[in-house]
């Protein structure tokens, strides 16, 4: 499983700025998982479509959801991709999540929202365009099993290629990005309960903190 050439060729796509990178799979081995790009950038919206007419409106860039149909046999693959993409791009950290059913007695509204946020199928608009541009054809497959059995997140925010800047980060390099191989060792999932468990691998160092 490699997440960083498809981040890089949608990078290479957009030519735009990172604000945050996102994958969620359901915990079941060979099923696609969705990768979402959070991009930083607006579009002018004009009354009409002459390059005189005057902006009336920016509106911010859709995300992008992309299927990836990779063969995998253990969620800790994925934790592995999502690492070593977080490492390499510069990411401070990565922050896995494990998600409940949210089809389950007393579960609260948000917890559905968030399942389909996660897999690029946002129930909302903003400013009348589409928040996400998903090319997503089993996401319905894949919300209906997250919904009854649960699902993972991992979320990260890259340096290279993104809007944010370490500089006092010492793990660094010049252009932001990181060498692989990524140091940290995966954590086996829990995958179980009605709660959501967050973990936290951490990569940046500060070079101002004292040893």
């Amino acid at each position: 499983m490699d997440l960083i050439d498809h981040i890089g060729q949608q990078m290479q796509a957009t030519k735009l700025p990172l604000v945050a990178i996102t994958v969620a799979a359901v915990a079941c081995p060979q099923t696609p998982i969705i990768l979402t790009l959070h991009w930083h950038g607006f579009v002018r919206e004009k009354l009409a479509d002459l390059e005189r007419a005057e902006t009336v409106r920016f509106t911010s860039v859709p995300s992008s959801a992309v299927q990836l149909n990779q063969r995998w046999g253990d969620v800790l693959d994925l934790d592995r991709a999502a690492l070593d993409a977080g490492w390499a791009l510069g990411a401070w950290n990565v922050a896995r999540s494990e998600h409940a059913a949210c089809m389950r007695p007393g579960a609260p509204a948000r917890e559905a929202l968030e399942c389909l946020q996660a897999f690029g199928a946002p129930p909302f608009k903003l400013n009348g365009q589409a928040a996400v541009l998903a090319e997503t054809p089993d996401a319905d497959e894949l919300l209906s099993v997250a919904a009854r059995r649960g699902y993972l997140t991992w979320v990260f925010r890259p340096v290279h290629g993104g809007i944010w800047h370490q500089d006092d980060d010492e793990t660094l390099s010049a252009d932001g990005t990181r060498a692989l191989p990524c140091p940290a060792l995966p954590i086996r999932p829990q995958l179980e309960g009605t709660r959501t468990r967050c973990t936290v691998y951490q990569f940046g160092r500060s070079s101002r903190l004292l040893s």
